[in-house]
């Protein structure tokens, strides 16, 4: 079934734009960006709406705040009539590191409040999620805060290597092939088998030149030593 709805998560406002909880607005705004889609704010479904015209899919970022993105999932779903399983929800996800991107449809909400006003809303948790790592926090930290904070450099290139990934992928998900999708997601690329130098043998030793017999002493006759003796 083609996905007619693809949600990014996040904050409104400049100054959560770059934290780690919204890795969903980046997704879908970078996609609407090379998709030639323009993101208007839309008071009736308090969100920034567009639509995909190559496929007819419905892009959405709620402008409620986080813990109430269910309701312009809720108001623009009803209003056409888009039903739970062709929703696509992009979202940061604790349990992944940055760099890695994972599918999956339905499942526990790991108390992340966007997903949990989505669900309540549509009374069920059987909508497709695209989850974007941004890693746990270090011990001792809420990760209530540590969402709220801008990643370090490296991670936020990971970060978005993985949705340059995603991005790859998504038209396969909204023509409705999601284990097409998953399959090229999943697979992580293993770094190339280091070749291996065949072994060199080594060059036989000369063989040993033969010992040079030395001379030896002349002797001297019985006869010329009695010859040589004084009378």
């Amino acid at each position: 079934m083609a996905i007619r709805l693809v949600v990014g998560l996040g904050n409104p406002g400049k100054e959560y734009e770059r934290t780690r909880h919204n890795a969903g607005f980046w997704l879908v705004e970078r996609f609407a960006k090379a998709s030639g889609v323009v993101l208007r704010k839309d008071g009736k479904f308090q969100a920034l709406v567009g639509r995909h015209d190559a496929t007819s899919a419905w892009l959405l970022l709620p402008q409620s705040f986080m813990n109430a993105s269910g309701r312009p999932v809720q108001m623009l779903a009803g209003f056409f009539k888009i039903k739970p399983d062709e929703i696509l929800v992009v979202h940061d996800e604790l349990d992944f590191p940055p760099g890695v991107a994972r599918v999956k449809q339905g499942g526990g909400i790991a108390g992340h409040n966007g997903l949990k006003d989505i669900s309540q809303r549509l009374a069920t948790h059987e909508y497709w999620r695209l989850r974007l790592g941004v890693g746990k926090p270090p011990p001792g930290r809420e990760g209530a805060d540590y969402v709220l904070e801008k990643p370090p450099a490296e991670e936020k290139a990971a970060i978005d290597g993985a949705i340059e990934k995603c991005l790859a992928v998504l038209p396969q998900m909204l023509a409705g092939d999601m284990q097409g999708a998953m399959n090229k997601l999943h697979t992580e690329e293993k770094p190339p088998a280091e070749k291996k130098e065949p072994e060199k043998k080594a060059a036989p030793e000369p063989a040993a030149k033969p010992a040079e017999k030395k001379p030896e002493p002349e002797k001297k006759g019985l006869f010329s030593g009695l010859l040589g003796r004084k009378k």
